[in-house]
């Protein structure tokens, strides 16, 4: 990592936030089923709140909390994401918001195995830890709406 700083890594993070906005707003748009569109709606109050915190980060909050670790419980590894589209079931959806998960928690994994400087590693565990909880968050709602109901 290329003396990347605290702010910047902080403004990635934001911006991907607002990716992540823009992209559940879209779907909410072509969700054709309630259901669909309640939990689209909730993802991306989520996100909305996420960009909020990080917003109002300093390095002094980032190094003052602590990380609980995460447990993954890898339902969504196993699974195929398929791209968004119009006739997307709840299950689709929980399957693509868990894999957009994970592969912030792989980015920011990837940056924090580079980084340099305790305050960026700090940021950086927070950002995992935060992204591995949306994923836990995701997983148990499969667990609970698909995999429990199939038996």
């Amino acid at each position: 990592m290329k003396r990347t700083t605290f702010k910047e890594v902080l403004n990635f993070a934001i911006k991907r936030e607002e990716e992540a906005i823009k992209s559940y707003g879209t779907m909410i748009e072509k969700a054709k089923t309630p259901g669909l569109v309640s939990l689209l709606k909730e993802l991306q109050e989520e996100e909305k709140n996420h960009k909020k915190l990080l917003e109002e980060i300093t390095k002094e909050k980032v190094m003052a909390s602590e990380n609980e670790e995460v447990i993954d419980l890898k339902i969504s590894d196993y699974l195929l994401e398929e791209p968004a589209h119009e006739s997307m079931t709840f299950q689709d959806l929980l399957i693509l918001a868990a894999k957009k998960e994970q592969k912030a928690v792989e980015i920011y994994s990837k940056m924090r195995r580079k980084a340099r400087g305790k305050e960026l590693r700090k940021l950086l565990d927070f950002l995992v830890s935060q992204e591995k909880s949306h994923k836990l968050k995701l997983e148990k709602e499969y667990e609970r709406e698909v995999l429990d109901k199939e038996y």
